[in-house]
């Protein structure tokens, strides 16, 4: 048996979550990976709603999406995941299956330009509010930098007093492994 890594773990979690023509969201595209991943997973009559601040990240995630002829499957928005519930239609609130987030910085963009506790705990309670009973959020946590470390010390406390007959929080790392590895927290709506 081989241990998953925490991508490979990830993408487990939302494959487990999503079927076709189920609905997502990325809450932070960065170079549109997740995105791309979440199109195939939904199919043609679902739907991803992605969400970043950079328009790097929105350009990139739409020309991924274009090259593999899936770009129909997703809205973007060059926004903020803290406007979560004014961006996704009325209509999808109580059937968002799935969202991730990798936190941190665009990998091979702007390091000053990071995810925030404040704007992430936002999304993750908008989510909460409008996804499905058993629909899950998986959180990547990059704490390999000092706003990573800053937004780790915040988010824990946080997922660790949701309240256990509204959701599970699952906590995934590797514990010996050096220079602060990402980790994974997984909040699944009851």
């Amino acid at each position: 048996m081989k241990l998953d890594g925490i991508l490979p773990f990830a993408r487990q979690l939302l494959e487990k979550a999503l079927s076709l023509g189920d609905f997502a969201v990325d809450a932070t595209l960065g170079n549109g990976h997740d995105t791309l991943f979440l199109a195939r997973l939904i199919g043609e009559s679902g739907m991803v709603y992605g969400f970043d601040i950079q328009e790097e990240a929105v350009l990139n995630t739409q020309k991924r999406l274009e090259d593999q002829q899936l770009a129909d499957r997703v809205t973007l928005f060059h926004k903020g995941h803290e406007n979560i519930i004014n961006c996704v239609p009325q209509s999808q609130h109580g059937r968002i299956k799935a969202a991730i987030f990798n936190l941190g910085y665009l990998p091979g963009g702007d390091k000053a330009i990071v995810t925030t506790p404040s704007t992430t705990i936002s999304a993750i309670e908008q989510l909460l509010e409008i996804m499905a009973p058993e629909g899950i959020i998986v959180l990547v946590i990059y704490h390999g930098h000092q706003e990573g470390e800053i937004e780790r010390d915040a988010l824990l406390p946080f997922v660790k007093q949701l309240e256990q007959k509204d959701v599970h929080v699952l906590q995934y790392q590797f514990i010996n492994q050096q220079n602060n590895p990402p980790f994974i927290i997984a909040i699944e709506k009851r």
